[in-house]
């Protein structure tokens, strides 16, 4: 199975905006001069997606969406909205979720948090090849996703106002694609054949070091430690050692200690690291 949105799928990069020139997957480059931060990380996402479309997957992986091509409009909404530069920490997830990202383009992007407090806009539309239990419904859709949910109402709490949090901090998932086997059901990256996982997350690893530098990122917070691992070796392997790694506990409902209580367990980790001070300045 290809995944290519080239044939009729979502036209040119994404979005219909013409594809950026590639720049080398496998180096971390230097940014563009004279780009606003929230066009740096653009440019590092088209490129990502460029490479993206040539990778093939088998069994169990049936079904491929990839957000950041029809949900381009509201995730760029997202970035150039809260990228703004001089933003010293990322949280970083793993890959999209049915009802989070897959259906509004935001990272965690449970529609009511993205909707109402982030204020997000824009149309989507629907990848080609769509699961018959997994239609995309956009910013419309009434199903909540609870990482997503938990994840932007725990800094709702703590900032009130968006602008607060996004004067420190970004949000971004290490993979934009989401997997579904032929029953609908959410195929992480970790349970793709090692082959296939391992080409994906080479390409996801080197556009990481690259939106890292392009931001002037010092601390990357893993959300799970899946993500977190993953961070510390990218940027590790592309010698980028000035950029500290650290994790949070994932608040997926399938963890039993997330739903004992993850907002307190996120709290006290980020007054460990120094974060939370950040956000309530």
């Amino acid at each position: 199975m290809f995944y290519d949105n080239e044939t009729g799928k979502s036209s040119g990069a994404a979005g219909g905006e013409e594809a950026l020139p590639l720049s080398g997957i496998g180096t971390v480059q230097t940014p563009e001069p004279g780009l606003t931060a929230s066009s740096r990380f653009l440019q590092v996402e088209l490129e990502l997606n460029l490479h993206l479309r040539r990778l093939s997957f088998s069994e169990p992986v049936r079904y491929i969406y990839n957000p950041l091509e029809y949900a381009w409009e509201p995730h760029r909404c997202y970035v150039e909205k809260y990228c703004r530069g001089g933003q010293s920490v990322l949280f970083l997830g793993m890959n999209p979720g049915p009802f989070g990202m897959a259906q509004t383009g935001v990272p965690f992007g449970d529609v009511r948090s993205v909707v109402d407090w982030l204020q997000i806009t824009g149309e989507v539309g629907h990848p080609a090849d769509e699961h018959p239990k997994r239609r995309i419904k956009g910013l419309s859709s009434t199903q909540r996703e609870v990482s997503g949910s938990r994840f932007w109402g725990f800094f709702r709490k703590l900032c009130e106002d968006p602008t607060l949090f996004f004067r420190h901090c970004f949000v971004h998932n290490l993979c934009p694609l989401l997997f579904m086997s032929a029953t609908g059901k959410n195929l992480t990256p970790p349970e793709l054949p090692v082959a296939e996982r391992e080409a994906l997350l080479n390409l996801c690893d080197t556009a990481l070091c690259q939106a890292v530098r392009a931001l002037g990122i010092n601390m990357v917070i893993g959300v799970g430690k899946v993500a977190e691992q993953r961070a510390r070796r990218a940027l590790s392997a592309a010698g980028v050692v000035d950029v500290r790694v650290e994790g949070i506990m994932h608040p997926s409902p399938r963890n039993p200690k997330a739903n004992k209580g993850w907002e307190a367990i996120a709290r006290d980790k980020l007054a460990e690291l120094g974060v939370l001070a950040l956000l309530s300045t």
